[in-house]
């Protein structure tokens, strides 16, 4: 027999209207008179509570006056519609059984806990309204970007979180070793460590993106794509960096920049459509209580057509701009983040901006005829900035060579990454979504270590 639960209940009321139901959950809420009283329940299944009446009729009445915040109970009762009351419905109760008296020093009180003390208690925040809110928004987000790549033919690809390939640059990424750090190392002729004893008898680290992995499945599927956790050891204590992330990484044959733009704004409207689609209650809380104006903000982004301007005319407008820069922008130099709001204000809405100047971006992107720049393209939205990074690969062997040496790249240590251009090349593009960024757009919520539920930042490795 099913398990009834009051998402059941919400989304089929009129059919257990009048009919005995009998639920389990935590109490959120206790109210009582002399002789009858109230209780909000919650199963975790739905954002909403459930209003249990109960009376002095029951044998328990005195112990259930007196119940704690996040007991566990059972309720067996009867579905009442309330059409002009606040919930649409209630159970009358016939019989309550406390299962586990929570002690009254709960930590979560019915009142307003700001988010700095709640990181401190990150094992009880899911159950605060908010952050119930926010990660079943992750639930369902994180289920809508699988839906879109697979109902888009694209093959699901498990990159490995152990590499030895430096994707990112090797100063943001963790070194792996079981080398013995409490005693002295072994070292080379030079000086420098000796990881040949190592675990993998070379220098490891822990990823810091799939691209690399992921562009040797797409050129055997077509399309490709990963999400899971990428780590980069940064010492950024901003409201939007972490040390642990998840990302979003797809990669294209047969795709130039254009078609990636393509791919990058059907895949977000999708998304977001479908969280505002299958999230109605948690989104309608977060309008209210975290950013005003949050629903209409997405709805907006899912019915604009998003700009698409290089790099260089974007410098042109912000030094034309009437207003004084705390940075100065320049067009060799990235955008400051209020260079990205003042463009999507400009234009009202999203923006592409594409062809970067080459020496501020990667090797791995494809060069421009003008030998000045790269097919790389950077989408900013209103209120976040930059939420999605991407760009058309070297397809040509000799020019990633060649441009990995002008950066300083090892070839040898990449040599599968380069038979990539060598055995069937193709013009291929990917991108990467930062899944944390997306979800803060989403949400409203402004802080990255509110949206991941354990977060990882300098200083903060609870949990």
């Amino acid at each position: 027999m099913k398990h009834l639960t009051i998402k059941d209940l919400f989304r089929n009321t009129s059919e257990y209207a009048n009919k005995t139901v009998t639920l389990e959950g935590w109490v959120k809420t206790v109210r009582d008179s002399k002789t009858f009283g109230f209780i909000e329940l919650n199963d975790g299944s739905f954002f909403k509570n459930v209003q249990i009446v109960f009376t002095d009729k029951l044998a328990n009445f005195d112990e259930l006056v007196k119940l704690t915040i996040c007991s566990t109970i059972k309720v067996t009762g009867t579905l009442i519609i309330t059409e002009n009351a606040k919930q649409p419905f209630e159970i009358q109760a016939d019989e309550v059984i406390i299962e586990s008296l929570s002690p009254a020093d709960y930590p979560l009180q019915k009142k307003r806990h700001s988010f700095e003390y709640l990181r401190t208690i990150a094992h009880l925040r899911p159950r605060t309204n908010t952050f119930n809110a926010v990660f079943r928004i992750r639930s369902v987000a994180a289920f809508a970007i699988h839906e879109y790549f697979q109902s888009n033919g694209y093959v699901y690809v498990n990159t490995p979180i152990i590499t030895c390939a430096d994707c990112e640059g090797s100063a943001e990424m963790f070194k792996l070793t079981t080398l013995n750090t409490d005693t002295p190392l072994p070292t080379n002729e030079d000086g420098t460590t000796n990881y040949s004893e190592d675990l993998f008898g070379k220098k490891a680290f822990i990823t810091g993106s799939g691209q690399l992995h992921g562009e040797t499945y797409a050129q055997a599927f077509g399309k490709i794509y990963t999400f899971g956790p990428t780590l980069r050891s940064e010492n950024s204590n901003t409201k939007t960096h972490a040390n642990e992330f998840w990302m979003i990484e797809p990669e294209i044959s047969f795709c130039d920049l254009n078609g990636l733009m393509d791919v990058e704004e059907d895949c977000l409207k999708y998304i977001v459509k479908a969280v505002l689609e299958r999230c109605p209650e948690e989104m309608e809380f977060c309008d209210k209580f975290i950013e005003n104006g949050l629903i209409e903000k997405l709805t907006k982004l899912i019915n604009s057509d998003f700009v698409r301007i290089d790099h260089k005319d974007v410098i042109d407008i912000l030094k034309k701009a009437d207003r004084q820069w705390e940075f100065q922008p320049d067009y060799g130099e990235d955008l400051a983040k209020e260079h990205e709001k003042y463009i999507t204000e400009y234009f009202n809405g999203p923006v592409f901006v594409k062809n970067w100047p080459k020496d501020i971006k990667s090797y791995y992107m494809k060069v421009n005829p003008d030998g000045k720049t790269v097919a790389a393209v950077d989408l900013e939205v209103p209120g976040a900035g930059e939420i999605m990074g991407g760009s058309q690969r070297e397809e040509d062997y000799d020019k990633l060579v060649s441009r990995m040496k002008e950066m300083g790249i090892e070839t040898d240590p990449l040599y599968w990454y380069l038979d990539l251009r060598k055995y069937g090349t193709d013009i291929h593009s990917g991108f990467g979504l930062g899944f944390e960024r997306l979800l803060m757009y989403i949400t409203g919520i402004e802080n990255i270590r509110d949206v991941i539920p354990f977060p990882r930042t300098p200083n903060n490795c609870d949990f």
